[in-house]
């Protein structure tokens, strides 16, 4: 051996194996299971777990908070181990312990070993995750609310089925339909009502009554495409074709001239509508890069224009076109030919009502 070379140390030294125990960052402590009495314990099991000055002969497990100490000592009296979690406040600090304790024998009594480790930083970091986590939830339920948010108000511009299309690929291809039934209506006289009214008040009847227009849309699985000040939109057979797109067009304006009257009666001022019905051919499309707006366009738009433009206050004007189509179903009034602007001669027809055909 060198002479610089020290010899080992001597394993079985009690002074050095004290030295070592309590030199320990976990605490460690030996108990009597049948006393409590400690035989022995560390100098972070001491700091950790104080003795009450007034009663230093206290047992050890009645030192560690919140333990239940008779369920601790059942099982370990059955040769389990028992773990305990335990946070001890020192001023604005908390220390996280965790501590496990074991039966076992030294030197051929039974005794408990307690080992408590910090598990502070361990709970911090849990706590940071779980923030980190309940953060990213919480954005990610910001995030889907404002995608439900952004689909209500495309929903509100444009029919689901275009608006499933735009989703899936990004954008809308023009499309002709070949039959469908176009709606016009507006107000006679809403200009003057406008200029001698309430500006607020008559937005928000108006509103009222749109809204009101949107659930009858609704409800007969109509498409309301546009409002433009009094003007109001609606059609059916598009974008999914259907076959009584005539019949669900009439029901519609029939119940929209029902309701007006209704409302007439408990109001000052009447609200006068006229609606124009006609049945073609119309494209549908996608209008506008930024602010997406759905619209159809084409000759059978213009003419249910037309329609509403020659109607009577609350009356219903239709083309021939749309007349063949409801047949039976509804009663019509013949109102002869006239005159239209681009169109030329056309026979219009006036909606009456439903008829009790099928009784």
């Amino acid at each position: 051996m060198s002479p610089s070379s020290s010899p080992p140390a001597d394993s079985d030294d009690p002074a050095l194996l004290r030295e070592v125990v309590h030199s320990l960052s976990s605490g460690v402590a030996v108990v009597e299971p049948s006393t409590g009495v400690c035989r022995f314990q560390n100098e972070k099991f001491f700091e950790w777990f104080p003795p009450d000055p007034a009663d230093v002969d206290a047992p050890v497990l009645e030192r560690i908070p919140e333990l239940d100490v008779d369920t601790a000592l059942t099982r370990l009296e059955k040769g389990r181990a028992y773990k305990h979690e335990v946070d001890l406040k020192d001023g604005a600090r908390t220390t996280s312990v965790n501590l496990v304790m074991r039966p076992a024998t030294i030197d051929g009594d039974d005794v408990v070993v307690i080992e408590g480790t910090d598990a502070t930083k361990i709970k911090e970091a849990e706590y940071m995750l779980d923030s980190y986590s309940s953060m990213a939830e919480k954005n990610a339920r910001e995030l889907q609310r404002e995608k439900e948010r952004a689909e209500r108000l495309l929903l509100n511009i444009m029919p689901k089925a275009v608006f499933e299309e735009m989703k899936d690929f990004g954008s809308v291809a023009p499309q002709r339909f070949d039959n469908a039934t176009i709606l016009m209506l507006d107000f006679v006289g809403f200009t003057s009502m406008s200029v001698s009214r309430d500006p607020g008040a008559l937005v928000s009847e108006l509103n009222d009554i749109f809204s009101a227009f949107d659930r009858i849309v609704e409800l007969f699985d109509c498409e309301r495409l546009k409002t433009i000040g009094d003007a109001y939109m609606a059609v059916a057979g598009i974008p999914e074709p259907t076959s009584d797109h005539a019949q669900a067009i009439a029901r519609v304006a029939l119940r929209m001239r029902r309701y007006l009257e209704r409302r007439n009666t408990s109001h000052r001022e009447p609200w006068l509508g006229r609606i124009g019905i006609h049945t073609g051919a119309v494209v549908g499309s996608i209008v506008g890069v930024q602010k997406y707006v759905y619209d159809i366009f084409g000759p059978g738009v213009n003419l249910a224009a037309r329609m509403e433009a020659v109607s009577e206050p609350m009356q219903i004007t239709m083309t021939q076109e749309t007349r063949e189509l409801l047949r039976e179903e509804f009663l019509c009034s013949d109102l002869g030919e006239a005159e239209i602007k681009g169109f030329g001669t056309q026979h219009l027809w006036s909606l009456d009502g439903e008829s009790d055909w099928r009784r």
